[in-house]
């Protein structure tokens, strides 16, 4: 763990630190409570030692303000006047536990590693937890998609980097998803993870959040300070109000920061990870965004597509969140109708997969059959349905007396103006993109001898 030391006495201070370094902690002592508040504002501590007794100054008036620039740490006040009183009163303030003078090296080791066990289970849980967010069905990023597998690729690569991340990709996509599972893959996971959306909110607000405030303003402790050693995902960066680009181009290129109201440039371990669904290039031609904070962004750069650029993954993920909504509604819904089906695999998905995802949950919601058929889908999907049915089948009906190459020509045509291009569509329907392309210029042929007879 990495542990402060806040003792008057330099013998104390200096046996407290040998002991704890020789258990294989970081350790930092200082001997006034100023010195102690310098280093809690600049380094996250796992556990801090104070002294009760510093000089004139009562140590105990001081846990709450070490405790708001390291709400996470573990106090344990040193004594040399134990008594329920005093344990008592530390506790109400904050503290862990107590140790009282004079101590053995055992007596410290033992609660230095109950402390340390404390954190340990704290990380179990925390595990524990994420174990349970891994049955959301996206959770290992499903896909029969080659762009997009080979960009899920590209952040598994740069995951143990620490270099800047900018991931483009329109709302619903993930990208909040792939921000987290990036820190999960770096040696970066067992620190914090934290998210900032600058999502209309005010400057002062904003100012607050990230950076922090200083004593006279609060002393709220910001994003980048509590994510020391850890990441911290900023949502639509493009958003970010011009007064706080420079401070934030600070923290990428200096590894510094300040707090709001303050002069004191801090020391700053966080990676930054930053999303964005508009055009930032465009952004700085239109004079909203810093040039050099896109480069210093842009080190490593992901772009995640929209769901209508990768139509092979609809029903996949359609079923992967029907088991999971199954699962979290107790349905035995078995499936979707070819219809239902159909509609999934037309439909542009302007809100792309958490569209999908609160569709599919809504059909298990209002479903009472085995099948999730036109019925149960918004009224929307209905009418594309519909639509679609129509216009894919060329006004024909299946089982009219027409030839089969009408049917598939209508078929074709209406698929690839939903997939934009040849290779997509042909992933959608099944076929070599080759084969396609040969497809189609027969059908232009026919087209252009029907044009000649007539």
């Amino acid at each position: 763990m990495r542990v402060l030391v806040i003792d008057d006495e330099e013998h104390i201070r200096f046996a407290l630190a040998m002991c704890l370094e020789t258990d294989g902690h970081k350790v930092v002592a200082v001997g006034t409570i100023e010195a102690a508040l310098e280093e809690t504002a600049r380094h996250a501590f796992d556990l801090i030692f104070l002294d009760v007794r510093l000089g004139t100054q009562n140590g105990l008036d001081y846990i709450k303000a070490l405790l708001k620039e390291n709400p996470w740490a573990r106090i344990v006040v040193i004594t040399a006047y134990a008594s329920i009183e005093t344990a008592v009163e530390a506790m109400k303030r904050g503290a862990t536990d107590y140790l009282a003078k004079p101590f053995e090296p055992t007596q410290l080791t033992l609660l230095t590693r109950k402390v340390a066990e404390r954190r340990r289970l704290e990380r179990k849980v925390d595990a524990l937890q994420k174990t349970l967010g891994s049955m959301d069905p996206e959770s290992d990023f499903p896909t029969s998609s080659p762009i997009w597998r080979e960009s899920i690729e590209f952040s598994q690569k740069i995951a143990t980097a620490t270099a800047p991340v900018l991931i483009r990709g329109e709302a619903g996509t993930g990208r909040g998803r792939l921000a987290r599972a990036i820190h999960e893959w770096s040696w970066r996971c067992q620190g914090p993870f934290a998210s900032i959306s600058f999502d209309g909110r005010s400057i002062d607000t904003l100012e607050e959040e990230m950076f922090g405030a200083g004593p006279d303003t609060g002393g709220k402790v910001g994003a980048i300070a509590f994510c020391q050693g850890g990441t911290l995902f900023l949502d639509e960066i493009g958003e970010l109000p011009m007064r706080l680009q420079p401070r934030l181009l600070s923290v990428l290129r200096d590894k510094e920061f300040e707090k709001q109201d303050e002069f004191i440039r801090r020391p700053s371990d966080v990676r930054i990870i930053a999303s964005t669904s508009i055009d930032l290039k465009r952004a700085v031609e239109t004079g909203r965004f810093r040039e050099d904070l896109v480069m210093a962004l842009s080190v490593a750069t992901i772009d995640i597509p929209a769901l209508r650029e990768r139509p092979e993954d609809i029903l996949l993920l359609a079923d992967r969140y029907l088991a999971y909504f199954n699962r979290e509604h107790h349905r035995p819904i078995k499936g979707f109708t070819r219809d239902a089906a159909f509609v999934f695999r037309t439909h542009a998905w302007p809100g792309n997969g958490r569209e999908l995802r609160n569709v599919v949950e809504r059909a298990v919601l209002v479903c009472n059959d085995e099948m999730i058929g036109l019925d149960h889908l918004p009224t929307n999907l209905m009418n594309i349905a519909t639509k679609g049915r129509d216009s894919i089948l060329g006004g024909y009906q299946i089982g009219d007396l027409v030839p089969l190459e009408v049917i598939e020509a209508a078929h074709i045509q209406q698929v690839l103006a939903s997939a934009k291009t040849i290779r997509r569509a042909a992933a959608v329907l099944g076929v070599n993109a080759s084969a396609l392309c040969r497809r189609l210029k027969r059908m232009k042929r026919e087209a252009e001898n029907d044009k000649l007879a007539q």
